[in-house]
């Protein structure tokens, strides 16, 4: 019996189509509703601190920043960039790191160079503006005694030594 109910043309159509109402239903005030609710403001721009004593070494530097509202912030974009009194310093290269915490020791850097940061903080709905620029300067490398210039008698004594920064110190403490 099956085999002849398949054989046979089978009549699709309906007798009555079927009567729908076409309804507009305005939803956006529940979406904008809805969405006020889930999203959170991006956050301000955060305030670099200035170089802080003893956050230097000659190839190292300890970055600190702070945010002064309640925004939510995933992490923080730290960005800097040697100084250069060329023309051009705008085309010196740009370095970018991302950090959870607000302070950041960056390494591999050039002894008694200045280098310029800033931050900007981040989180799901957006980048901050970038916070004002800070100078900060890595420590000079330590000098190299002239040995075969020193020179001493029972009240004195002549050391010398010299620098292999590219700029100028401002000072050296002797010790004995």
């Amino acid at each position: 019996r099956l085999e002849e109910f398949l054989k046979k043309e089978v009549d699709l159509e309906l007798s009555t189509l079927p009567d729908f109402e076409e309804r507009v239903i305005d939803v956006s005030e529940v979406e904008q509703l809805m969405n006020s609710i889930n999203t959170i403001p991006a956050p301000c721009a955060p305030v670099i601190n200035p170089q802080a004593p003893n956050a230097a070494t000659g190839t190292s530097l300890r970055v600190c920043w702070g945010l002064f509202s309640d925004d939510t912030v995933e992490c923080y974009q730290l960005c800097y960039k040697p100084v250069s009194n060329e023309r051009h310093s705008d085309e010196q290269a740009e370095h970018m790191l991302k950090v959870k915490e607000t302070y950041c020791t960056i390494t591999d850097l050039l002894p008694n160079t200045q280098y310029e940061f800033w931050v900007s903080a981040l989180n799901a709905s957006g980048v901050s503006p970038p916070s004002e620029r800070a100078v900060y300067v890595t420590a000079p490398s330590p000098p190299t005694i002239k040995n075969k210039k020193i020179r001493s008698c029972e009240n004195a004594a002549l050391v010398c030594w010299e620098s292999s920064d590219i700029n100028p110190v401002d000072s050296y403490t002797v010790e004995l």
